[in-house]
């Protein structure tokens, strides 16, 4: 311990060079993960905030949910043998508001009543996601759709309620039947069933799974997901390469050390140490920064960053340094004391 600071201490530059570099990485990484959080959310909050379960969607949809028809017989049939199943269709569509104005959302509605999972509403009313009330709705106006003879009235808002980006709008049964003009149901839930039921003429998924057959969600996860990967890579090749120079450098020196009979354990433990030192340092301030944001981040910014997510992702930068720098130090352990010290110390 003591030698490792000492050496931090005389090469003050070097390890602050380091350290910079690995705070600026790893900040990188806690905004762009907290942006793939929030954009998580907002892709499909909906489906996130449902209890562990199986969706099931018709098999000859081939896993894209807006194709799926679930057949009436199959759909009662299941939802008589499952009492907290519940069917729902969600369908993309407008609103539009007491201005004229068309607003793009994203329509629900489900077959139980009396289900906690999804909002039910009388006919003629509807419940929206609650950053309606940003475009100006409030509770009372009168909304309209094309497809609709009649009017809807907004009875409420329910917060954090998105899919595919869009607001979700809570509709009675007939309503949706009476715009999309169909009279089966796109999707059953049935919740806390980890084992899924085999139904002829149904495919179920987790609802891990049934996210990723939303493409959109699929493709913008994956990307901002390499990209968080990749940066964590790149720290543990930084760490690789600083101590990889600084060891060619002090081979003299670990030559004398292990002439007076300190072990190359001894060495690595010196080498952890700065790791540690400058990793928990680096991580402190940019974790602390990316927290600071995560709290002011503009309410329109899809923006969620979790300490449990920031844990994890501490955890993973400790463990590359960790890796990097030991993979450095192959060398330490294949140095011959009298070889090395006829080389010098550069």
């Amino acid at each position: 311990m003591t030698l490792a600071w000492k050496e931090i201490k005389k090469n003050k530059l070097r390890y602050l060079i380091l350290g910079s570099i690995v705070f600026l990485i790893s900040l990188l990484t806690f905004i762009i993960s907290g942006l793939a959080n929030g954009l998580s959310q907002d892709n499909a909050a909906l489906i996130k905030d449902l209890p562990n379960g199986q969706v099931y969607m018709s098999a000859d949809a081939d896993g894209t949910y807006n194709l799926s028809k679930i057949d009436s017989n199959t759909q009662g049939k299941l939802l008589n043998e499952q009492n907290d199943a519940v069917a729902l269709s969600i369908q993309m569509g407008f609103l539009n508001d007491q201005n004229g104005k068309q607003q793009s959302v994203a329509f629900v509605t489900s077959t139980d009543s009396d289900s906690m999972l999804f909002e039910n509403v009388k006919a003629g009313e509807i419940i929206l996601d609650s950053s309606m009330k940003e475009k100006g709705s409030k509770v009372g106006d009168t909304l309209t759709n094309n497809q609709l003879n009649g009017e809807f009235i907004v009875r409420g808002f329910v917060d954090h309620k998105k899919f595919s980006h869009a607001p979700v709008a809570f509709i009675n049964m007939k309503d949706y039947k009476e715009i999309y003009k169909t009279d089966e149901m796109q999707l059953i839930f049935v919740p806390n069933n980890d084992a899924a039921l085999d139904i002829d003429g149904l495919q179920a998924f987790s609802k891990k799974q049934f996210l990723n057959t939303m493409s959109s969600y699929k493709a913008e996860q994956m990307s901002l997901n390499m990209i968080v990967w990749f940066l964590v890579v790149i720290s543990g090749m930084l760490f690789a390469i600083f101590f990889y120079m600084m060891n060619v450098q002090k081979m003299g020196l670990y030559g004398i050390l292990k002439a007076i009979g300190l072990k190359t354990s001894a060495l690595f433990k010196i080498m952890w140490t700065q790791m540690l030192f400058i990793t928990v340092i680096a991580l402190v301030f940019s974790i602390g920064l990316s927290q600071g944001f995560n709290m002011i981040a503009p309410q329109e910014m899809p923006f969620s960053l979790t300490l449990e997510t920031t844990a994890q992702l501490s955890v993973v930068f400790l463990i590359i340094g960790f890796i990097g720098a030991t993979l450095s130090g192959i060398q330490i352990k294949k140095v011959e004391p009298l070889q090395a010290i006829q080389q010098g110390e550069v």
